[in-house]
């Protein structure tokens, strides 16, 4: 008999879902979890691009974009709470005279792992100077699950499960990124039934 209580904890690894869950917000969806406790979870979906360019969210915040490299990257919709709002995904920030607990920006939560999601306008301050983190992904709203809610998900096979790899989130093209993370389990997505599975 298993006497392990201990919780799940599923932060800085990727959700995939399962071809059955057909709920808009995350068909086909890969989303990389910020945040996972017995009081819920909260992630950003990274394979979801919307119509903004990051481009054209600088023109709106009214700040220069002098990163080339990012300018024709899109926003994407990281999930269906607070769509309005801004949350960078990013590496955490090395500077020299920095105490590595603590993050140059205002707002921001460090994911074990080595990533930080800042949600502050420094850091878009800093990448319209041409500085900041080198690899971002910005999203528009986030994915979040109640107490207890991810977990009842899982049970129903609606995720698939598997530690994240920043190669999939800042290396590989969008359109690819699914099938990456399926990859990351030994899986393609022909193999998986899109009927979830009851024994």
């Amino acid at each position: 008999m298993n006497t392990d209580t201990s919780p799940m904890n599923l932060t800085h690894h990727f959700l995939i879902a399962m071809p059955g869950l057909e709920d808009e917000a995350f068909a086909k969806s890969v989303v990389y979890l910020c945040e996972h406790s017995p009081r819920g979870a909260m992630g950003l979906v990274i394979n979801k691009p919307s119509e903004i360019s990051l481009k054209s969210l600088f023109d709106k915040v009214e700040l220069p974009l002098r990163r080339a490299d990012l300018s024709d990257s899109p926003v994407f919709q990281g999930g269906p709470v607070q769509t309005e709002r801004g949350f960078v995904l990013h590496e955490a920030f090395s500077g020299t005279d920095i105490d590595p607990s603590e993050s140059v920006y205002a707002s921001t939560m460090a994911i074990p792992g080595g990533l930080e999601m800042t949600t502050s306008k420094d850091v878009l301050e800093a990448l319209s100077t041409g500085a900041g983190p080198r690899r971002v992904l910005i999203s528009l709203g986030y994915s979040a699950w109640g107490e207890g809610q991810l977990e009842a998900e899982l049970g129903e096979n609606s995720w698939l499960t598997v530690e994240a790899d920043l190669a999939v989130i800042f290396d590989t093209p969008v359109e690819q990124r699914y099938d990456k993370a399926l990859m990351l389990l030994g899986l393609q997505a022909w193999m998986l039934s899109p009927e979830a599975g009851h024994a």
